[in-house]
Parts: C-alpha cells; structure tokens; sequence
C-alpha cells in the first residue's frame, strides 16, 4: 500500500497515510469484517480503490481511519492532534453515514402498488439524507469505495448478510454512484449486487457473455483506437470512449425491454463527442456517422437519430448498432459536446433516466453541481484547501430526519418536533407534549439535524398550546402548520360560537324588521358552505355588523325592501362613487370596494394602488392590508368617506 503510494503523493503526504496506517494497525488487531476479512485488509483495499481514483492524501488516510471511532472514545482529540481538522471531519462524516444502514432492512419490495410506491419514495429520501448528512462530499466517495471492498469479500459472508448488503447496495449505493458520475464504482457495485440477489441469472448472463472482462476492454481498446485514426484523417476534433456494458445494465435491459440476450446490440459501446467549438458540431455528428459505417456494415432497423427527432426531455444524439470487429454486436453513440453535457447535467440528466424516479428540479440542480465538482478534483486540489473546495453547502435548505421506525422525514431548515409531529398527522400534533431526540428528551423548540431519530411524546386528549403560534418563541416555522394550530383553535368552543352567531343574527333581523329570509342563501352570499359556520364567524365576531346587513339587503325581494329600507344602511353599491370617496385629499378618482374585507361607512378605511385596477378600498384592519410586505406598503393611501 504505502509502495503505490510513493509512487502518486509527495513524502510529506505519504506521511501523512504512513502515520494512519500505524495508528490503525494496531486498534484493528484480531478485527474482522463480517466477510471473514481482516479489518485493516478491507481498509486498505477501500483506501487502495480512491488512489486508483486520484483522491487526494486526506481522503485515502482518513479511509485507513474510517473504523477508528468504533475502537477508542477520544478518536476525535487524537485525530485532529496527528492529522489536523480534515481528516478528523472526513472520518467523523464516515461514522455518522453507518446509522443508515441498519434502517434499509425496512425497506424491501412490497407487493401492493400503494405500498411500492411508498418504498421507492423513502429509497429516494434515504438518498437524499445520506449526501444531506455530510459536509465534504469525500466522505460519500470514501462510503462507495468501502462498500465496493464490502462486495469485493462478499462470499465469505452468510447468505443473509449477503442479501441484506445486495439490496442495500442496488437501492441506495449504486445509484449514488451513478447520480455523481463516478463510473468505477458504479459498475461494481450495480454487478457485484446483483451477483448475490439473483446469482442464477447472473451466471446466465456472464455465460452468454462468454469472455472475462478484460478481453471486454481490449476489445473495446481496440475499436477506440481504429474510429479515433477514422476521425483524425477526417479532420474531426472529437473524444472516443468506450465501455463493455456490465452484466447489471445487460440484466436490466433484458427484463424492462422484454428482449433475449441475442437481440442486445449494446453489450458493447462507444461515445463519439464532437468539439463543437472547433466544428459546425451537427454536421460532424453525421459525418462521424458516415466513417462508422463504412468501417462497420449497419445493422438493419437499429438506428435512431435522436437529434433530428429528440426525445421528450431534449435528449439528442445519433444512434447506431453494427457488426463491429470479429464479427460482435457494437453500439455508437454520437453527439456534440453541448448535447452530452445536456444529457449528463441537464433536465435530460441520463441517471434519473435509468433510475427511472420522479424529476425533482431542485435537487438535479445540486446533484449537476456535485458532479462537476468530482469531475474538476484534480484541478481543485492545485487550490489550496481540499474541504473548502469540497464542502457541501447544497442541501442544507432540508433536513432529513428518522421516525423510531425509520421511516425518513424531509423538513424544512431548523424544524422542530412540533413540526415533525403535524407532518406526520395533525392530530399527532394537536396531541404533541414532548419529544425525544436520539433517545434524549429536548425542548419542543429544538432545531432539528439531519440523520436523527425522533419520538415524539403525546397525550390521549387535548389540543396544542397558544404559544405554538408566537413566531418569537420558535416553536413553528413554517405558515401552513400555524395555520392548523390556529384552525384548532378556531373549531374549539364551535356550538357556543354558533349559539352566539345566531342570537346576533336575529337580533340584527328583528332591527331591521325582516321576519322571513333564507339563512342559507344569506350564508353561501357571504362564501360560507354552511349555515353553522356561517353563525359560527359571526359568533367570533369574524363578521361585522354592516357587511352582514348588506348581504340581507341584496338577499331580500324588492318589496320587503321597500319596508324595510328606512332601517336599513344604504348599500354598498350606492355609496361608492368616485365623488363619495376621498383618496389622498383628492375625489373623482377611479376606485372600487374591496371584496374581502366589504368596507361600508362608518369603518376607517384605506386605498390600495393596484396594477390594473385603479385603487381598491379597504377596512383598515383588513387582514390583507396588515399582511402587506414593506415593499408593497408604499402603495397604500388615506382614504375617507364623502359625506
């Protein structure tokens, strides 16, 4: 190990790994794997795969150190004393990763669609935790390289243990390789998972194959270097590469397409990328296209220009399928530089397209930038500080926490657990009175960190406390669980409420003389559905006294208007004019009474410039108008009733 180091990083950095490895020794003396592996063996294995990776000298030392904190309670001081604060928080990273694995054994394929649905939405979330939960996202390439030696020694584990670390890998490592692009890995995992969750197909396939891997790459070696010779005679500017397409992807393929193995044209591929910048890019693709065929004959009814004819997300490229050398099966891709990245970083993004999840425009976005990161590394590490280039600031908008049953939870920045009680059911969190964080109780006003368990404490009875609703005190961030706390509160008392409602409706009937109306009607003129919650906001004193008066003028019938019209306030509609009402110390201006909130005289009153609609006029304490942000407040204008 500390050989092949020598060989890639400066003495000074091969120190630094030297000095890990001497530290781990002897804390993982007589430790083994659960596949029979030493302990230091599978260390140095997952640290040997990021040198092949050209990792920098933090990450491949702080791999050696992953397992330290299961062996020593004062890891951390020792750490940042001999190795300094990033390697200590790339191994701090690594241990906090581990809590998740003991969660995946929950989520297993079910066979009800419903409850489908449900595992492959909480898959996602764990996803979405794990690179939530890391500061560096060196510590999710350290995680990857660790389970690829996991697999490498697979067989020397039980059956079970086998299957658990498969499903585990197939669902939520594999995939995260293919999101960041790291293809070494992904490769491995997605064939070394499938190895031991379907072995009788596997073995089938690898047969069919008929050819090691390494005869796969040269094979491919081969078919690069003859099309890249092709192209520079042609004066094309363009990068070949290839890939012998694993048995994953060829077992995948199989199954989603309904296809045998003989009618795979793909189990090897190339990918021309033209410079676009050196060459009209659309004319070379075809051009490239004209040099594949003459080196190869076509096969028929296998091409599909999809640059001419894109696919739904914009996805464009040429592809075609010939007899390649010896007479195998080969599959070319070609596409301009700009098609590629669209395709690579874009909404097109290739993995969510072999993942086949729900698009989540956010989170592409983040993923897109992770993985220009991890292709610019090299560059970065010229930079200075690796942990400022790698930090990982981009999913911190969420948090992601776990129910007692594992079951993860994404809440917004700094949510508490009354808000993780109300986003599991409201009425757990009417019913809310305390909560545990990772076994410890906390105040209810508690921010929330991602990776942890919450249990939340309840009572049988009873509702959530005034205080929950002061913004001051911290308990509730977000407006929509505020508003179910205020709604609570509102539906408390609710008969009394409309008891009181429809004592002040008849009071304000036999006022104005009206023995007869239609409370119904008087309540749907008013937006309410129902006459009791209709009487229930008048009992609130949600209503006031005028609007109520000319929602029964405009319900009665000519006639009984009549009678009662001396007692009754002259309406709305007759006291609006421009010349009734003043704005700003001018009359005669363009104005209109708002609907939510009915302003009538006597009520104070005030306008409100509107884009289109001259000035609309509202109640003072109009719920709208309080509500307005400071930079909509320069809108408002005095305003009075003419006599």
């Amino acid at each position: 190990m500390l050989d092949a180091v020598s060989k890639v990083f400066a003495p000074a950095e091969v120190d630094v790994i030297r000095n890990a490895c001497e530290l781990a020794e002897p804390l993982y003396a007589e430790h083994i794997e659960l596949t029979g592996t030493p302990l230091l063996q599978h260390a140095l294995g997952a640290a040997a795969i990021l040198v092949g990776m050209n990792m920098d000298h933090e990450t491949i030392a702080a791999t050696v150190l992953h397992a330290v904190p299961e062996y020593t309670d004062d890891w951390a001081e020792i750490l940042e004393k001999k190795f300094g604060a990033n390697v200590k928080m790339l191994v701090e990273g690594i241990s906090r990763m581990e809590q998740i694995e003991q969660f995946s054994e929950m989520h297993r394929p079910d066979k009800s669609e419903k409850k489908k649905g449900d595992d492959v939405q909480q898959v996602e979330s764990l996803r979405k935790m794990l690179l939530a939960m890391v500061e560096d996202i060196r510590v999710v390439l350290i995680k990857l390289a660790e389970r690829t030696q996991t697999l490498r020694c697979l067989s020397g584990a039980s059956t079970d243990q086998q299957k658990l670390i498969a499903q585990q890998t197939r669902s939520i490592f594999a995939p995260l390789a293919n999101r960041l692009g790291v293809w070494q890995l992904k490769w491995e995992l997605e064939d070394l998972s499938v190895r031991y969750l379907e072995p009788e197909l596997y073995k089938k396939v690898a047969k069919l194959l008929d050819e090691r891997r390494i005869d796969r790459e040269q094979y491919i070696a081969e078919v690069v270097s003859r099309l890249k010779q092709a192209l520079i005679q042609a004066g094309i500017p363009a990068d070949v590469t290839g890939r012998p397409k694993h048995i994953y992807s060829i077992i995948n393929k199989m199954k989603h397409k309904q296809l045998d193995f003989s009618e795979l044209y793909d189990v090897r591929a190339v990918r021309v990328l033209v410079d676009d910048s050196q060459v009209d890019g659309i004319r070379a693709c075809y051009t490239a296209l004209g040099l594949v065929h003459e080196l190869w004959p076509p096969i028929d009814g296998e091409f599909d220009d999809y640059i001419a004819h894109p696919k739904s997300n914009n996805y464009r490229s040429l592809h075609t399928a010939v007899v390649g050398p010896r007479g195998l099966a080969l599959e070319v891709q070609i596409r301009t530089l700009e098609m590629h990245q669209h395709s690579e970083l874009g909404v097109a993004a290739h993995w969510r397209y072999k993942e086949g999840v729900k698009s989540d425009a956010k989170f592409d976005e983040k993923i897109a930038w992770l993985r220009q990161i991890l292709e610019w590394k090299e560059d970065l590490a010229d930079q200075g500080d690796m942990r400022e280039q790698f930090k990982n600031e981009l999913f911190h908008d969420q948090v992601y926490v776990l129910t007692p049953q594992g079951k993860v939870i994404a809440l917004p920045k700094s949510a508490t657990p009354v808000e993780f009680a109300y986003t599991l059911h409201t009425d757990l969190g009417h019913r809310t009175r305390g909560a545990k964080v990772d076994g410890n109780i906390v105040p209810l006003n508690y921010k929330l960190q991602n990776g942890q368990r919450v249990e939340i404490l309840t009572i049988k009875q009873g509702g959530p406390s005034r205080d929950w609703i002061n913004p001051s005190l911290g308990f509730l961030q977000s407006s929509r669980i505020r508003a179910k706390v205020r709604a609570w509160f509102k539906n408390q008392n609710f008969d009394e409420s409309v008891a009181q409602g429809r004592t002040q409706l008849d009071r304000e009937l036999h006022r104005l003389g009206i023995t007869s109306i239609n409370q119904e009607k008087l309540a749907q003129r008013l937006h309410f559905n129902k006459l009791e919650d209709f009487l229930a906001a008048i009992g609130r004193n949600e209503i006031t006294q005028r609007r109520i008066a000319v929602a029964i003028r405009e319900e009665l019938p000519t006639k009984v208007i009549e009678t009662a019209k001396q007692k009754i306030f002259r309406p709305a509609t007759e006291r609006t004019s421009k010349a009734d009402i003043t704005v700003g110390g001018v009359n005669n201006l363009m104005t209109r009474i708002a609907k939510c909130c009915n302003p009538a005289p006597p009520d104070a009153i005030v306008g409100y410039v509107t884009r289109d609609r001259g000035i609309t006029i509202h109640r003072k304490d109009c719920a709208f108008m309080l509500r307005l942000t400071e930079s909509r407040r320069d809108r408002k204008l005095s305003a009075q009733w003419g006599e």
